[in-house]
């Protein structure tokens, strides 16, 4: 599974993806986990989930209707930045897809 994290700048979303990354290793997952900008978002290619930093997730619709179905987008909670270990954004991410969704409706 390929993830994008997504922040305005692409920052902080780098610390985010490189850290589900070690936990997704950790729990012998094969996970691909990137970051970006919310335009890398709008043009996201290959990408099976996209998280959304917690401050850009009014746009999850916007990015939503971009994508037109090829991406599940997740915001991520208040707290994702300090989750130091990635565990807590593992268990997001698991939980998402896991549950039944429409892609062009997801949560």
């Amino acid at each position: 599974m390929r993830i994008l994290v997504v922040c305005g700048a692409g920052a902080s979303s780098t610390f985010v993806a490189q850290r589900l990354q070690r936990a997704a290793v950790s729990a012998g997952l094969p996970w691909a986990t990137e970051a970006g900008t919310e335009s890398s978002a709008l043009s996201a290619a290959g990408v099976d989930l996209v998280l959304l930093g917690p401050h850009l997730a009014d746009r999850a619709d916007d990015i939503r209707a971009a994508l037109a179905g090829r991406s599940l987008v997740v915001p991520l909670p208040d707290d994702a930045f300090t989750d130091l270990d990635g565990s807590r954004t593992l268990h997001l991410v698991r939980d998402a897809m896991a549950a039944p969704h429409d892609r062009k409706e997801n949560p």
